[in-house]
This record gives structure tokens, sequence and C-alpha cells, in this order.
């Protein structure tokens, strides 16, 4: 007999998260105590576990680890439509917005002006970014053997969708394949995030970046819905009918550079994310506001737009188009 199907005629224990317990095939909402505002109110940590009727793997799904990238709350939202826990093997632990505190002033940050994501693991008695990441690791990460984090492009740039991932680290690999967004990038673990601060302890996590801050972009969405199904059901943790569907191989990004502007003004591009540029190809134009001067913009390599700004000012050094080296 295989485990799968062992476990799929055991039924599971009860799950206890935040000194509450829930019942095999059942949905609760949770609310973990994270701080009080100087005025007294209390803020409380969202979280929706989804405990399935037989043993399996522990799954979190994360958004809003920055505040005004939305596209994974409505991705977790509609998520929750989709699976049934009296059909699921495992626990999915839903938490649609981290930074409530970002999110509530539509803010990339917390109100120290703190990245969360620079915060992990945290400390219970440090500042209030490093005990929110304390409070989710010890709460949500603890209790998991896999993790989706869910991100957009921030400071008016637009992300193609993508998987961000370290092939190093065990079943990374293979859960990037899994989600099928159209590109896998390799991306090295960054100190004080949360995937660095996860792959210390052995949990392998994706992170998946789409779209744009303060706003929803359909596309971006319904792709990560269908990703994360697709890891759900390679973890043997969902077999629903929706979205069997497979998706096109992933195109692997080996690396990507930020192609800067070398003069201030408007910015006039002439590419979108997905498409492809050759070496000195041109991807826009910088004019001034008096149509005096205007100076191409050229890709230095050959490569895909993974990235690009959406603000049509600005500065010397900004960054323009992010453009990944393809493999193969």
């Amino acid at each position: 007999m295989t485990a799968s199907k062992a476990r799929g005629r055991k039924q599971a224990s009860p799950f206890v998260i935040g000194g509450e317990s829930v019942a095999p095939g059942e949905t609760r909402r949770l609310d973990l105590a994270v701080a009080r505002l100087p005025t007294r109110t209390r803020m409380d940590l969202p979280l929706i576990v989804m405990h399935g009727a037989r043993p399996g793997p522990c799954l979190w799904v994360s958004a809003a680890i920055h505040g005004d990238e939305l596209n994974g709350v409505e991705i977790i939202r509609e998520l929750l439509d989709e699976v049934d826990p009296k059909s699921m093997q495992g626990t999915l632990l839903a938490v649609p917005i981290l930074n409530v505190f970002g999110f509530i002033h539509q803010s990339r940050y917390l109100p120290d002006r703190r990245d969360l994501n620079r915060s992990f693991p945290g400390s219970k008695n440090g500042s209030l970014a490093a005990r929110l990441a304390h409070l989710f690791m010890t709460e949500v990460v603890s209790r998991c053997q896999y993790g989706i984090d869910l991100h957009t492009g921030s400071n008016q740039r637009e992300n193609l969708p993508q998987i961000r991932t370290d092939s190093r680290v065990p079943m990374a690999e293979e859960l990037a394949l899994a989600f099928g967004a159209p590109l896998i990038m390799e991306s090295p673990l960054r100190q004080g995030s949360l995937r660095a601060a996860a792959g210390k302890r052995g949990i392998p996590v994706l992170v998946y970046e789409a779209g744009e801050a303060n706003r929803f972009d359909r596309g971006a969405i319904t792709t990560g819905v269908r990703g994360v199904l697709r890891v759900m059901r390679r973890l043997d943790m969902w077999h629903g009918k929706s979205h069997r569907g497979k998706s096109a191989p992933s195109l692997r990004v080996e690396s990507s550079s930020w192609v800067r502007a070398r003069h201030a003004g408007l910015l006039r591009l002439s590419v979108e994310a997905g498409d492809r540029v050759e070496e000195d190809g041109l991807i826009g134009s910088i004019a001034d506001p008096f149509g005096e001067e205007q100076f191409p913009v050229l890709a230095p390599f050959a490569g895909m737009v993974v990235g690009l700004a959406r603000s049509p000012v600005v500065y010397r050094g900004d960054a323009l188009v992010n453009l990944g080296r393809l493999v193969g």
C-alpha cells in the first residue's frame, strides 16, 4: 500500500495552533494577537486554518508581507473558495495579510518604517517588525514543512509572473516546477527575509512575484491560484477538479539586472513584461518635457523583460527595465 493510500484511510488528529484546536475537515478563522495601537486598540494577525480530514503535510501561504502588495490577498481568497478541507490531506495555513499595519495604511512598511521582510526571524522583545516576524515564525512557520509567499512589484514597478527560488534548497526546485509560473528565477537567499529564515529551518519556500503594488492584476491572480493548487497536488494535499490543465513549461532565468536611466526626464517604454530583446535593442527613450532632447535606452544584453518601471518620471540612475538572462 502506498503512503498516500494509507493516509487516505486514516483520519487526521486535531490541529492545535494559537491555543485553539481545529478538528479534521474543519476551516477555522483565528486572530493572533500582535500588539496594541497607541489608542489601546488591539491589532491581530488574521489566520485561516484549513485542516484536512486525513493526515498530510502542512503548507502555509502568506500575502501582504509588504502592506501595499495586494494580488496575494486576492489569490488567497480565491484559493480558499477552491479547496474543501473534507477532501484534503494535510493542513493549509493561509495568512492573507501578514503586514496588517502596512495594509491599513496602503504602505510597504510598518509604522516604524521597517521592512518586515528584512526582519526575520525576529525576536519576542524587539521592535514592532521583530515581534511580528517572531510571532509568524513561532505560530505558523514552525508548524509547516513548506511555504509559499506571495508578492508584487514595488515602488511603481511591475513584475512578470515568476517564481523566485534557490535550486540548492531540497524540494524547492521540484515545487517551483509544479507551480508552473511563466518564469523560474534563480534567486539567492537574502538575510532577514522570510525565505531565508525558513530555509535555515530546512523549510523550502517559493516566492511568487507578479503584477504591481496597490492594484489587482487578473492574469497574475489567476496564475497564482492555479500555481498554489498545483503545488498542493504535488504534495498530495488536494486533488480537486479545478484547474487540472497543465501549464506551459516555465522558462528559466539564471540572473537579472536593471537597466538604469542615464538621463532624467520622461520615460517612454517600447517594451512590456515578457518581451524578448536583443543586445543593443531599443527598450525605450527618455525625453525632456519640452521636446528639446531625447535619448534612446538600449538593452545591454539579449534577454527577457521580467520587470519594468510604471512611472514615466525618472531621474538619472532610476531602474527602468529588469532584464533577465534566459537559460538555453
